[in-house]
């Protein structure tokens, strides 16, 4: 491998500083305005490539501003998280047992929030919304 390929950052982590761009904009932001804030050390067409391919996983959305477009997370991290959670969920035939493994691996203080959460998501007259 050469110097600069070494110097190169990993996809996964590109694509979580775009996100993390796109998280801390108030607004919308074009192709231009993300790689500026990714100190416009990448190819345009990179930064394209990675909005283009987050708005088609429906992580982003897209709007047609003049001639090209201003991108905007969906969800905010945590409900990024949690869709991949239930996307797992989904695809699984067992999710019992998934489910079952992954609340038996909590730690104590997160089986403390989970408990508060499920009791809050709780109707007024018992039954489960």
């Amino acid at each position: 491998m050469t110097d600069a390929k070494d110097a190169r950052r990993p996809q996964g982590e590109l694509v979580a500083d775009v996100l993390a761009v796109l998280w801390a904009a108030r607004e919308p932001l074009t192709v231009g305005q993300v790689n500026e804030a990714l100190d416009g050390d990448l190819a345009r067409t990179t930064v394209t490539t990675i909005l283009t391919r987050l708005h088609e996983r429906g992580t982003l959305a897209r709007h047609r501003v003049g001639r090209g477009f201003v991108y905007a997370p969906v969800h905010d991290a945590p409900g990024l998280a949690a869709g991949r959670m239930h996307r797992e969920l989904r695809s699984e035939p067992h999710r019992d047992l998934v489910l079952e493994r992954f609340v038996s691996t909590l730690s104590e203080d997160d089986e403390v929030v989970l408990r508060r959460l499920l009791l809050a998501t709780e109707a007024p007259d018992g039954d489960a919304r």
